[in-house]
């Protein structure tokens, strides 16, 4: 078995990446679950809750 890679919380925006880049860890589809990258940086995904739209009257 591989060993898992602990992503940084935040992208260096370096040319080369480096291993534990979230950008390229998320390409390759080794991201731990629950979590996804937004502008950048590693963010934890809310499992569970859902988005309710507000209507307006």
């Amino acid at each position: 078995m591989a060993k898992a890679v602990k992503p940084k919380k935040k992208c260096c925006v370096s040319k080369t990446k480096c291993k534990r880049c979230p950008l390229a860890l998320m390409k390759q589809g080794k991201l731990p679950s629950g979590y996804t990258v937004k502008k950048r940086k590693l963010i934890k995904i809310e499992s569970g809750k859902k988005k309710v739209d507000k209507i307006a009257a």
